[in-house]
């Protein structure tokens, strides 16, 4: 049982007020689910941003590399998670490749 509970629907999410904005957890994403976005407001002037959370595998790399306990995946008994895909993996090439940041459509 998990102590945190998924919010409806909801693959993986960020707690903002914790994040520092590290990307450590954008580089460890195989599907491409995260990207660093433009926040001025933010102390480093990023935020992480969930950008594709449909394609979602749940490896919970993101949250177990996360130092700051900011990052969080549903429990396999509260979400069906997607399959990797060659689309994922191309977007999370992508994201690493354009140093973390937010893709353009």
């Amino acid at each position: 049982m998990s102590l945190i509970t998924a919010p409806q629907d909801t693959a993986v999410w960020v707690n903002t007020s914790r994040c520092k904005a590290c990307d450590i957890c954008v580089s460890m994403c195989p599907a491409g689910v995260l990207a660093m976005v433009a926040a001025p407001s933010s102390v480093l002037g990023s935020m992480i941003e969930v950008v594709a959370p449909e394609a979602c595998i749940g490896c919970k790399d993101c949250e177990l590399h996360c130092p700051d306990f900011a990052i969080y995946v549903a429990d396999r008994k509260e979400f069906k998670f997607s399959k990797i895909t060659s689309e994922a993996k191309e977007r999370a090439q992508a994201v690493k490749d354009n140093k973390f940041r937010k893709i353009s459509a």
